[in-house]
């Protein structure tokens, strides 16, 4: 009976062979030389995938060429490996069904200190049946890999985000400089003088000759492609969680806003956001929803929750926690040292212009317990303003209004400068805050980015914080931006226009500037005999695990006064379940210290039968958090179009619809939905008729 089972067995492969070979897809690509620009011959190729049975190696051939074929479609990892150069890894190249993709990699020789470039082709163009070793390029990818070479760099826009630690990124990947490193000592006359405290002297690399980035004129219009020159750094999307496996969800806080305002940035030029641009969590947090304020307590939990309308089974538990007031009275005196970009790019779009403004708003709201300082750089950085009082308003405004723009951009020497100030005069028991305002990049550039994380790091230790504004639409380093206030225990907010400058400046004034907890983290334990399932909306770039929870030496975000935080779970509770799991709340007091604790149950009660009964602030954050996973691209919006998405917020609320925010959201929303032609991504293998809700495709 065995031998005849085999024998079946053996014939069935037979036959579903030729099937299985017909709907497999291809990678193909070519391996170069960085820098010489030849080919890399006999380097090895090996893509590993979950979907893959081991693993599948190939070689290059004597012009560089490799293809692996036969392959299930999935995420894959590529790993690139030759004596005598830096290995490679790629971990993200999704494969369809019976497509094949090119993936070009540019390597390194180990006595090089650049990372390695790859170019996906996308879409993919190539069937089943093509004979062929070329893709077809549209002229849309074509701008996006030439447009950063004509301007004098050798990385596509995308890479610059995602590099591997060398001399012009860090640890993080973070890409902080747009030349090309090069082996002569730098000129010392840019450099500012060291901060004190700090052992390390940053260096400057110049610009190589004729690799100088062209300034656009002032008149310049910005047409589309200037976009690609925005630099973002992907976070994938979380998982689906099983609760058996892993039971608690643990992260930082996060207040920053700056994601939603370069989205509308985006569509209000009418243009589609880089799906790496969009963080859930930030356009979450970029609204007002009314929590009540915490009475004898640091924080004020609200949490609520209701059906998903996208996915089947699943609840959407909104957790809203919301830190004490502080009156304007109360608030402690401060040292702002305002950092700011005067270089050429900021004359573009009234950049600059749009700056001063905002200071103007700044300092009718400042009073007698607060000193302004002002540093400018451009090729160089210089005091424009000394430590001078908020009630010296001619002399402030002087100043303000005789910003003009300048030279190159040395942001490392603007914040040896700033940061000296800073530290020179010190405000014992008050607020110490660096605030740099710039347009992104610089092109006078870092050289030691993790000696910048670690000074930065080490100066909020002392009570000296530092926050990012962003300004300006193209030549923009979001990544560097939002890490500078990661690490400097800041906020990161981007103005678009006067009406944000207002409630960065103004509005939210005492709550960007009072920090009344530091070092804040989330944890949701969720109770395996209570619920199978959860996801996190957002959030991924603050994940932390659970052990690092109670760990004091990890740092986390600040909270400012009357500040709050909102999070999303999709939750799959069991059935007749009573509760959801506890919710625990770790800080620190802003002086430091000891953290304490805070635990809240989250009991199923919380939940609502509907949508429409759930409350109107709750159904708005859950319309942010679609919008975002939207135009990111989240396997778990598909079955969510545009229309019914302003279907949702039409249902936020009559009172909230006449908000101008929330009214301006459903702005955005049709916006998107006209300019969004994207192909669904998994339908080639995961047909949305065929949704699974617990279990995604590899990859989503």
């Amino acid at each position: 009976m065995n031998a005849v089972l085999s024998r079946l067995l053996c014939g069935l492969l037979v036959l579903l062979a030729p099937l299985a070979l017909a709907e497999s897809s291809t990678i193909i690509g070519t391996v170069i030389d960085v820098k010489s620009r030849k080919p890399v011959p006999d380097a090895v190729v090996t893509a590993t995938s979950p979907n893959l049975v081991g693993e599948q190696t190939v070689t290059t051939d004597a012009q560089g060429n490799y293809r692996i074929p036969q392959l299930p479609p999935g995420v894959y990892v590529l790993r690139y490996e030759k004596e005598g150069y830096k290995p490679y890894q790629r971990s993200d190249v999704q494969l369809r069904l019976k497509r094949t993709i090119r993936v070009n990699v540019e390597m390194l020789p180990e006595s090089l200190h650049e990372a390695p470039m790859e170019f996906i082709s996308a879409p993919p163009t190539i069937g089943p049946s093509s004979s062929t070793t070329g893709v077809n390029v549209d002229q849309e990818f074509i701008k996006r890999i030439e447009s950063p070479r004509s301007e004098g760099t050798t990385r596509g826009f995308e890479h610059l985000a995602e590099l591997a630690p060398s001399p012009v990124n860090d640890q993080y990947g973070v890409s902080i400089n747009e030349q090309v490193a090069v082996a002569s000592p730098p000129p010392q006359h840019n450099v500012a003088p060291a901060m004190p405290g700090m052992s390390m002297t940053l260096r400057l690399h110049p610009v190589p000759s004729g690799q100088a980035r062209t300034q656009p004129r002032r008149d310049e219009p910005m047409t589309r492609a200037r976009y690609y020159d925005m630099y973002f750094k992907g976070y994938g999307v979380n998982p689906t969680v099983n609760t058996e496996e892993e039971r608690f969800s643990t992260f930082s806080v996060d207040t920053d806003t700056a994601s939603y305002t370069l989205t509308r940035s985006y569509l209000k030029r009418s243009t589609l956001p880089d799906a790496h641009a969009v963080r859930v969590e930030e356009f979450v947090n970029s609204f007002d929803y009314g929590y009540a304020d915490a009475k004898n307590a640091p924080f004020a939990v609200h949490v609520q929750g209701f059906p998903s309308p996208v996915r089947k089974g699943y609840q959407v538990l909104r957790i809203g926690v919301k830190a004490r007031e502080v009156s304007r009275a109360e608030r402690k005196p401060s040292h702002l040292v305002f950092v700011i970009d005067v270089s050429g790019s900021m004359a573009m779009e009234n950049r600059l212009e749009l700056v001063k403004q905002s200071l103007r708003m700044l300092v009718s709201e400042l009073d007698e317990r607060d000193l302004v300082s002002l540093v400018v750089y451009g090729s160089q950085a210089r005091q424009v303003l000394p430590p001078t009082s908020a009630l010296d308003t001619s002399r402030l405004l002087n100043a303000i209004n005789g910003l003009h723009t300048e030279g190159s951009t040395n942001a490392q020497a603007g914040l040896e400068l700033g940061y000296r100030i800073a530290v020179e005069h010190l405000r014992e028991g008050g607020i110490n805050r660096v605030i740099l305002c710039s347009d992104g990049v610089a092109n006078v550039g870092i050289s030691d980015a993790d000696g910048i994380w670690e000074r930065v790091k080490s100066l909020a230790a002392r009570g000296i914080t530092l926050s990012t504004v962003g300004f300006g639409m193209g030549h923009y380093n979001d990544v560097l931006m939002e890490r500078l206030s990661h690490v400097g225990e800041g906020n990161y907010a981007y103005v678009d226009e006067l009406k944000e400058a207002h409630r960065v400046f103004v509005k939210n004034l005492t709550g960007t500037l009072q920090v009344v907890a530091k070092d804040v983290k989330l944890q949701v334990e969720f109770d395996p005999k209570e619920v199978s399932l959860y996801r996190l909306l957002g959030y991924e770039n603050r994940a932390l695990t659970a052990e690092q929870f109670r760990d004091d030496r990890v740092d986390a975000g600040e909270v400012g006064a009357g500040h709050s935080v909102t999070a999303l779970y999709e939750v799959k509770p069991r059935e007749n379940a009573r509760t959801l799991g506890t919710l625990r709340i770790r800080y620190k007091a802003p002086e430091g210290g000891k953290s304490k604790e805070l635990a809240t149950p989250l009991p199923r009660a919380t939940l609502r039968p509907s949508y429409a009964q759930a409350g109107e602030s709750t159904r708005l954050a859950y319309v942010a958090s679609a919008f975002a996973e939207k135009l990111r691209g989240s396997y778990w919006t598909r079955p969510l179009t545009y229309d019914s998405l302003l279907e949702l917020w039409s249902g936020v609320g009559p009172e909230l619809k006449e908000r101008e925010d929330v009214r301006e959201l459903g702005d955005l929303i049709r916006a998107a939905g006209g300019l969004d032609r994207r192909v669904d991504p998994f339908e080639a293998f995961a047909p949305l008729r065929t949704m699974d809700f617990d279990r995604p495709p590899l990859g989503s």
